[in-house]
């Protein structure tokens, strides 16, 4: 359960928003800022953890502001320049230069496709990597749920039946079986290539934070760029 003061926070939060947020304490510092495909849902996820670090995010956050970028690729661009812009003090872990722990792809023995944090191993290519344990949790758990993954076969949730996200059709079933292997393969498939930049210069077209609105994000001789634009303009 939420205290009052964190129920309200999150009340005033729109739900389904896609992007940046950032959170305050009472001298009106910012202390911690990340990014979500539902920030609302995140900051649910934040407020009724009880892992130590979180239970003092909870403590400090006084006032919350978000930001929509319409998509995850923009909120994940803005993210990173704010944090080394801004060094909020609970976001110190993303500010390390080693990096310890990263994603990694394997097949279950029922041919699953399974995404898992794993220490870095040297002689084995990790898909992405983190510089702290709930680091690597917390944007696998939003890639799970983006991609209606299971969160049994990533390794997020302990159970000898369904996952929790199965009840919330959230999963389709996967660690019950019930889902063809090749079915959740391809949406694994889908999400490494969301991750591979290509080697030339690109231009995304993503979604925007309206109708009206496209994300444009250009990769150009290994600087990237990004902004929303209306779609009445060429």
């Amino acid at each position: 359960m939420l205290n009052d003061k964190l129920k309200s926070l999150v009340e005033s939060v729109p739900k389904k928003v896609c992007g940046v947020y950032y959170l305050y304490n009472d001298k009106s510092n910012i202390i911690y800022i990340g990014k979500s495909i539902d920030i609302r849902k995140r900051l649910i996820q934040h407020f009724k953890s009880t892992e130590k670090k979180e239970i003092k995010l909870q403590h400090f956050t006084s006032s919350i502001i978000i930001e929509d970028t319409g998509n995850e690729l923009i909120a994940l661009l803005r993210e990173s320049e704010l944090i080394k812009q801004h060094l909020p003090i609970f976001n110190r872990a993303q500010r390390k230069v080693k990096f310890f722990y990263g994603i990694y792809q394997s097949k279950t023995a029922e041919n699953y496709s399974a995404l898992t944090i794993k220490k870095i191993e040297p002689n084995k290519n990790e898909l992405l990597s983190f510089t702290s344990l709930i680091e690597a949790k917390n944007f696998l758990y939003s890639v799970t749920e983006n991609y209606f993954l299971c969160q049994k076969i990533n390794g997020l949730y302990k159970t000898n039946s369904s996952c929790f996200q199965y009840n919330l059709n959230e999963c389709f079933g996967a660690c019950i079986n019930k889902e063809e292997p090749k079915k959740y393969n391809k949406r694994v498939k889908s999400f490494i290539q969301s991750i591979q930049l290509p080697k030339n210069d690109f231009l995304f077209e993503l979604k925007g934070k309206s109708d009206n609105e496209k994300g444009i994000v250009l990769i150009e001789k290994g600087v990237y760029g990004y902004a929303n634009k209306n779609r009445s303009i060429s």
